[in-house]
């Protein structure tokens, strides 16, 4: 039942009593179920849980009078609930789509502008979900890339929460389509999601539910990872957990709760562990924060969340021990990031300017306001920013902007890493700085807590424009100044479709199947370049074939010098005749390899059981490319539209 019922019906005592008190419903102030039992006593274990504290402080302020209130219920409504909703879904679907359009134009053949190389990664990963479903495939481990090492997918985000039921889109339509669907499903999925939760548990208003929610779904830190993370913009369970975690404060049932709560934990750890940490640091500063203001909640709070929290590590921890173990213990797990990305920070002007990917932003002038141009996880524009501040001072008396204004600010600190900038000049050292070489947080990229300050943001607009109803102003005239407002502080951060280039095609000797005359099933097919970081178009031939050959190198994380347990890197062991290629790729010049670098370079090749090396014709400096390999393994044969090296005689020969 949702708030707007709940002040639509009378609430007798028979009804209170069978309102499970696990459900999030927030009743009216002094007569609801939450603070009555079927006897008629006042049940302090729920009524000054943390969760009912923030239930109450979030629909006590909303007037009776508007529709959906006691007064607007004997009213004929021409909109039902569901029909708002599936409007508002229609809407977030249609928003979605407008911003991955110009990939929709041609999934295959389009990619993010300035970084190719995390989309390549992805669609990797998807074609792997497609051999642990057909072919039982391990699905934590793979030896399908930096063979014969492999990669620990524990340890680098696999999506397979997202890849597994995306088995037969993938099979239809190739990974680069099942591509684009999660990043259009995952922007539409989080912001209606925001809605659902928003709508029932927090605001009345469908308008400041849905503002809320767009927001969240649509922020300019969202809209920066769409053309690259679709594993960080999938954020649909996480509203769903945030609410959870308040309701076990209050529960009657905590040990179904804690169950509840444990499944949407094991299931946002297959999509991405880093916003699930994330998630759980920002409900505990959040309670912290309510428990600050009232510290008398305590008392009623810990026993069910004691009880939930118990059976939620347990179930959540049986079901994970397994794949995390494989993934801090197993084979090329490593321990912490390079420091390089551990570093990645936020400028404090990052939170004044707007975002890239939308109306008011450029490109040029956020240079140096964040790591890159997939890590804008602030820029919230100078209108947006001084709104957020306003709504804190005029809402300050109420504990739940308190809260969230502490939760905010604590994580827009944390995300401004290391080092504080200014216009990327060096203030001061962060706290950041002794926090970093802590468990679990030496993996965490500091500039993505500003993701938990999106949230934040979101939320208070909801709560803004609700409470707007109450101010004393003629409705017309308040109906226009909201208005006035949002437009303000909301269009110039207003998502544009995400900006594409052409990249080259999957070869016709791959897709034709050619390759199969060649390599082995314990063999693999050299891409030239090698792949790596910078050149991942081999990585999209392996997807294009789901996997059925492997490849030597790749773009993943791993540990360096590929000792297991080392601080994690980039690609994996160092690569002689990788490094020689790409040096040729980059600058088109042809060194004059001695016998010395020919007899390391088909060590290599040996090493990775090299069958074939294959160079398409259109790559970039294919003649001087050809001419290198060339001087390492003889002349090569056109074949299609690559050209192609059959090394297994060189290859098959002990080292």
């Amino acid at each position: 039942m949702t708030p707007a019922e709940t002040r639509a019906e009378s609430w007798s005592e028979s009804e209170a009593a069978a309102a499970p008190a696990s459900e999030p419903v927030a009743p009216p102030v002094g007569g609801g179920a939450g603070d009555r039992t079927p006897g008629g006593a006042a049940r302090a274990d729920e009524a000054d849980a943390p969760g009912a504290a923030v239930a109450t402080a979030a629909t006590e302020a909303a007037p009776s009078g508007e529709p959906g209130g006691a007064d607007g219920a004997a009213r004929p409504r021409r909109w039902t609930r569901r029909r708002q909703d599936l409007t508002v879904f229609g809407l977030f679907l249609l928003a979605a789509v407008w911003v991955t359009s110009q990939i929709w134009v041609d999934p295959a053949g389009r990619v993010a502008s300035l970084y190719s190389s995390d989309p390549a990664q992805v669609q990797f990963f998807l074609a792997h979900s497609v051999r642990v479903v057909l072919h039982g495939e391990f699905p934590f481990f793979t030896e399908q890339f930096n063979y014969p090492d492999g990669v620990n997918l524990m340890a680098n985000t696999a999506i397979l929460a997202l890849g597994i039921p995306m088995v037969p889109v993938t099979l239809l339509f190739g990974p680069a389509v099942t591509f684009v669907v999660l990043v259009t499903l995952a922007l539409a999925g989080t912001a209606s999601a925001w809605y659902f939760v928003l709508s029932r548990h927090v605001v009345r208003s469908p308008l400041a539910a849905a503002v809320g929610a767009w927001f969240c779904g649509f922020s300019p830190a969202m809209l920066s990872h769409a053309n690259w993370h679709p594993n960080i913009i999938s954020q649909f369970l996480l509203p769903f957990i945030v609410w959870r975690v308040l309701v076990i404060t209050r529960s009657r049932r905590p040990w179904r709760d804690g169950v509840l709560l444990a499944l949407m934990v094991t299931a946002q750890a297959f999509i991405n562990e880093e916003i699930l940490l994330f998630t759980a640091l920002a409900c505990g500063v959040f309670l912290l924060a309510v428990l600050a203001q009232r510290p008398a909640l305590w008392s009623a709070a810990w026993r069910p969340l004691a009880k939930a929290l118990a059976i939620c590590t347990v179930l959540a921890g049986s079901l994970l021990a397994y794949p995390l173990y494989v993934q801090f213990a197993g084979p090329m797990a490593y321990h912490g990031l390079s420091d390089a990305v551990r570093d990645y920070g936020n400028d404090i002007a990052a939170f004044f300017a707007p975002g890239s990917p939308t109306i008011g932003g450029d490109e040029r002038a956020n240079v140096n306001l964040a790591p890159n141009y997939s890590e804008e996880n602030a820029f919230f524009g100078w209108s947006l920013a001084l709104m957020a501040v306003g709504i804190v001072a005029w809402l300050r008396r109420e504990m739940l902007v308190r809260a969230l204004a502490a939760t905010g600010a604590f994580f827009a600190v944390l995300s401004l890493g290391e080092r504080v900038s200014w216009w990327h000049r060096e203030l001061f050292t962060g706290p950041w700085e002794w926090l970093v070489r802590l468990p679990l947080l030496d993996a965490v990229v500091p500039t993505r807590f500003g993701l938990i300050t999106s949230v934040v943001v979101g939320i208070l607009l909801a709560l803004a424009v609700e409470r707007s109803r109450t101010l004393p102003v003629e409705r017309r005239t308040l109906r226009t100044l909201t208005v006035a407002g949002l437009v303000l502080a909301l269009l110039p951060i207003a998502p544009m479709p995400l900006k594409v280039t052409s990249r080259p095609p999957v070869p016709d000797f791959i897709t034709a199947d050619r390759w199969r005359g060649y390599v082995g099933e314990d063999q693999t097919l050299v891409p030239i370049p090698v792949p790596n970081m910078g050149h991942t178009h081999g990585m999209r031939w392996a997807a294009s074939t789901n996997l059925d050959f492997k490849i030597p190198g790749g773009y993943f994380l791993a540990p360096r010098n590929g000792n297991t347990g080392d601080p994690g890197r980039f690609g994996g062991r160092p690569s002689g005749v990788g490094r020689l290629l790409e040096e040729v790729a980059s600058t088109g010049r042809i060194p004059k390899l001695d016998d010395r670098q020919r007899r390391r370079s088909l060590d290599e090749l040996r090493h990775w059981r090299a069958a074939i090396l294959v160079l398409p014709v259109g790559q970039h400096h294919s003649e001087p490319l050809r001419r290198t390999v060339e001087q390492l393994v003889g002349p090569g044969r056109r074949e299609l539209d690559v050209w192609v090296w059959d090394v297994r005689a060189l290859t098959d020969q002990p080292t």
